[in-house]
């Protein structure tokens, strides 16, 4: 069945930018009438962060970050097949002179959960050398077509979470920009309680570690999808940073997220449980 939804993504990513994307929401109309469970996790995501949405205004919302979503999983058939040219159409970057000024400088791209991050690592691979951490699927089938696809330009290094954060600090100081998402909940460990929407979140505080350690700058890089394909925004580099407090860079590091995520709220990645870990005696979300 994996085998047969690729050949599918293949053959779906010939088609014009229009009817590709059509598809994708499409999918992602299927995804929200029968994936209950991540109907659920977006809406209660939504409620907590959202909470003056009335009922109707946060299940219009939801519907839309899943036809994103869905447009997102479609367009990956571009990404891993398309040819160079395409994906240079389809997926423009801009401020690419701001990456250009710190290419021989230890760096950290700060990419957050955006339906469009696959876009944004694709594109900035084809420009220069990266690391990056990855997760190994579940399906072996389809974990060799995303690491293939995600190697396929340029000399990428990929860690495995397993690895831990010294091959990503070696990384770095090698010359490689490391491609990081920090905002995902994985857990107690290495965390923190800092507000995200005015809830608290645990927050793993790896930038400000990371930048201290290595002497990276830190490079904000918005995904952002379009009705022409995909724009991957390359921001200024942060000034003053990291601080004397990695708690209060970790709470700049939320507040710059939520400000992104208000620009454009359909696209950020609502199906993940941001909230699942929870303080001392809080009760659970999902």
């Amino acid at each position: 069945m994996t085998r047969l939804a690729l050949v599918l993504l293949w053959l779906l990513s010939w088609l014009p930018q229009s009817l590709l994307s059509a598809c994708g929401r499409l999918v992602g109309r299927l995804l929200w009438h029968f994936g209950h469970e991540r109907r659920h996790v977006a809406l209660t995501n939504l409620g907590l962060c959202f909470p003056e949405l009335a009922e109707a205004q946060k299940s219009a919302l939801a519907r839309r970050h899943f036809e994103a979503f869905g447009r997102s999983f479609v367009e990956r058939g571009l990404l891993w097949w398309g040819s160079p040219q395409r994906i240079h159409r389809r997926v423009r970057l801009v401020g690419a002179e701001r990456l250009a000024a710190l290419r021989d400088r230890p760096l950290i791209l700060l990419v957050p959960h955006f339906v469009g991050l696959d876009a944004a690592w694709t594109r900035l691979s084809m420009e220069i050398d990266m690391s990056g951490i990855y997760a190994n699927q579940k399906n072996p089938v389809f974990n060799a077509a995303l690491y293939r696809g995600r190697g396929r330009f340029g000399r990428p290094l990929m860690l495995s979470r397993q690895d831990g954060m010294r091959r990503g600090i070696k990384a770095i100081k090698a010359g490689y920009p490391f491609f990081y998402l920090p905002d995902m909940d994985y857990g107690a460990r290495d965390a923190i309680f800092v507000p995200f929407f005015g809830v608290p979140a645990a927050t793993i505080t790896a930038l400000s570690r990371l930048a201290r350690l290595t002497g990276a700058t830190v490079l904000p890089v918005i995904a952002c999808q379009t009705p022409h394909g995909n724009v991957i925004e390359i921001g200024e580099a942060w000034p003053d940073f990291p601080g004397t407090d990695v708690e209060a860079d970790t709470r700049r590091m939320n507040a710059f997220i939520e400000a992104a995520v208000r620009r454009m709220p359909e696209q950020y990645f609502w199906l993940h449980k941001r909230f699942k870990t929870r303080p001392p005696g809080a009760k659970r979300l999902y």
